[in-house]
């Protein structure tokens, strides 16, 4: 560790676990160099600074960008590497061959300002800042902005739980369309088991025990994720369903996926679907016609020749119902059901009490029921006892007091 002197300007060179740190103190005062030197030495301990060996800062942003990417692999899912790409795509070509280390705060809040400007929304834009701050951390330079950019303020989607006819309705339309089965199957298995949308789309038949009637998550969001499921009896209808479906094409190996993929009618049971995205949308926005209860997506007057009713004002309850919130709907069935906190976190994946909260949100009839419970016929007559031995006082007396 020492100083020197360069045109009169003050220099430090020390090294920190292996790295060699060479800085200018931008200062000519002998004591005011001293004081940034150990400001310094604090910051390359804490892994806030830079060394000038740091080749990885020296580069541009797209290809430090695509160099990270590649370096997280080996420890990445491989929807999840695509995710990140896509969320580095609008860093890389705002940026494009800006070294990392000229990268300033004021940049960073000019391309907010323009991921704004061409309508990103607050989450989306929030995600592409948290790869960039990944980056940026390797580089050592997160440090320069993270007293600096705040995330945007994101409204959280708060899960939706069906009501009873709601449900009902929704099975009941999604058996009519064959085309739907996948993502019917997949909404029963859903509702069946909490289990997500990634999880199901992840099942291979080795991950089926026929035996014992469960399954076995492997893949899954997080850690906690993976866990084994007692399948009940609508559940298991539906795996002995794809199951007679797989071996009638013959794809029924171990390895083989439960929702096999499937392109231009080409079936690849080695690979998963991607996606029930177009069937799940059609199928949420399906309505029956009041007149003659034939199913069809929404339109101004009935499909059916025979029919022609008037049904532009008939609007499906299920229209923007997210796959997502069947796992919601899941969580609360199992909440009401007075299935205890761990038994629903060890069903449904989770990891904390707070993750149950925000999932599991009691509909209003059941509050309603456990509220009516503490009473009898909606109305407790007994006594209470206090401090003073007083009665509680009868509902007309309450009445006539608040009258006077």
């Amino acid at each position: 560790m020492s100083l020197y002197k360069r045109n009169r300007t003050w220099h430090t060179d020390f090294s920190v676990n292996g790295q060699r740190f060479r800085v200018s103190l931008d200062t000519t005062d002998w004591r005011e160099a001293q004081a940034k030197q150990k400001e310094l030495i604090a910051q390359a301990s804490g892994g806030k600074l830079s060394a000038k060996s740091n080749q990885f800062a020296k580069l541009g942003f797209r290809e430090a960008a695509e160099r990270h990417l590649q370096d997280r692999k080996p420890g990445l899912a491989l929807k999840s590497i695509e995710t990140e790409w896509e969320r580095l795509k609008p860093l890389a070509a705002h940026f494009q061959h800006i070294v990392v280390n000229r990268i300033s705060v004021d940049m960073l809040r000019t391309y907010i300002t323009e991921r704004k400007k061409q309508g990103a929304a607050n989450k989306t834009v929030n995600l592409e800042i948290g790869v960039f701050r990944g980056l940026m951390k390797r580089a050592k330079r997160w440090h320069l902005f993270e007293g600096e950019i705040r995330p945007l303020p994101v409204h959280h989607q708060v899960g939706r739980a069906l009501t009873d006819s709601e449900k009902a309705s929704l099975q009941k339309i999604a058996a009519v369309n064959p085309s739907w089965q996948d993502a019917r199957i997949a909404m029963t298995l859903a509702l069946n088991t909490t289990m997500r949308s990634c999880e199901i789309k992840s099942l291979r038949w080795r991950d089926v025990d026929s035996r014992e009637r469960t399954i076995t998550i492997r893949q899954s969001k997080t850690d906690a994720g993976r866990r084994v499921i007692p399948l009940n009896l609508e559940a298991w209808d539906a795996i002995s369903e794809l199951y007679k479906r797989a071996n009638a094409i013959g794809c029924g190996d171990p390895n083989h996926y439960l929702f096999m993929a499937c392109e231009n009618g080409d079936i690849d049971p080695a690979k998963p679907q991607k996606s029930w995205r177009t069937a799940w949308r059609n199928l949420t926005k399906a309505i029956e016609c009041p007149a003659c209860g034939s199913v069809q997506q929404p339109a101004k007057t009935c499909c059916k020749k025979m029919c022609h009713a008037d049904i532009q004002g008939v609007k499906s309850a299920t229209a923007n119902l997210r796959f997502h919130d069947l796992r919601h709907h899941a969580i609360t069935e199992l909440a009401e059901s007075q299935a205890s906190d761990q038994t629903i976190m060890s069903i449904a994946g989770h990891v904390s009490r707070e993750m149950l909260d925000h999932y599991s949100h009691v509909r209003l009839e059941a509050k309603r029921r456990a509220v009516e419970a503490l009473s009898q016929n909606g109305r407790r007559r007994d006594g209470c006892v206090t401090n003073h031995v007083t009665e509680r006082p009868d509902t007309a007396e309450i009445l006539e007091v608040s009258h006077r």
